[in-house]
């Protein structure tokens, strides 16, 4: 068994191979520096420019379920923040926030597959709509035609030399063979053109939820704060408690 992620001595702290008092406090950012600690290697300027806009683009959304969970939690357990914020990050997954890593599968095997990026489109296009499945990193209830920031993270990725193109091209060409196939516009959304900039920045697709999960925490924390000042949670749980009926038998007359 071994760690290669800390070490202390009585007069220093590691992170990684850095000492974090020279060389890390006051000398990289926290976005350089969890990079370099999760990853291993210290980032490029490229991928620190697509880190940081990834962070900033996952890290709010509204009332999402996210933050409903985080605001009803904090309402029944106001002297625990951590349980708040636990109970909304729960909530980052194969539907909502997370979803990066699925489109980040289906980008790897368009890029393995023989036929080329063309054929593999049209056919995974196909398989998803014949399975009535949706198709991962594309579709938004809330923003229609097009999700404002998928070109947003994809111009900041362009505008560097260290982040692989590739990703982008295929998500684009994936985008247009859905539209052809589901006979209507479905935009890449956030998560679709995370998974793809992330994916030229060289991170593994096992890894990039927890890079939602990272922007998603300063998002809640930030619901909790304004829980504290305008409470919301008790108007929530009157909205579902009114608005769900009970329709079983227990208010009938026998």
């Amino acid at each position: 068994m071994e760690t290669k992620l800390s070490t202390h001595r009585l007069d220093a702290l590691f992170l990684r191979d850095k000492n974090l008092v020279d060389d890390v406090i006051g000398k990289m950012s926290f976005t350089d520096a969890m990079f370099y600690h999760i990853v291993g290697t210290p980032p490029t300027r490229g991928q620190t420019a697509v880190l940081d806009a990834v962070l900033v683009t996952l890290m709010e959304h509204g009332l999402t379920p996210s933050a409903i969970s985080t605001r009803l939690t904090y309402l029944s357990a106001p002297e625990a923040m951590q349980s708040a914020i636990a109970a909304g990050l729960l909530n980052v997954g194969s539907q909502f926030i997370g979803t990066m890593e699925n489109t980040a599968t289906l980008l790897a095997k368009i890029h393995s597959d023989p036929e080329g990026v063309e054929a593999s489109c049209q056919q995974l296009a196909q398989q998803h709509k014949d399975a009535g499945k949706y198709m991962p990193g594309f579709g938004h209830h809330l923003h229609r035609p097009d999700d404002p920031r998928s070109p947003k993270l994809f111009a900041i990725a362009k505008a560097h030399e260290d982040i692989d193109q590739r990703p982008i091209k295929t998500i684009k060409a994936l985008g247009a063979a859905v539209d052809k196939i589901y006979g209507k516009h479905l935009t890449i959304n956030a998560t679709g053109a995370t998974a793809a900039v992330l994916m030229g920045a060289g991170i593994p697709a096992r890894i990039m939820r927890g890079f939602a999960v990272i922007s998603r925490a300063a998002g809640l924390v930030a619901h909790v704060m304004e829980e504290q000042e305008t409470p919301t949670g008790r108007a929530i749980w009157d909205i579902v408690d009114n608005g769900i009926p009970y329709t079983g038998k227990a208010n009938s007359k026998s």
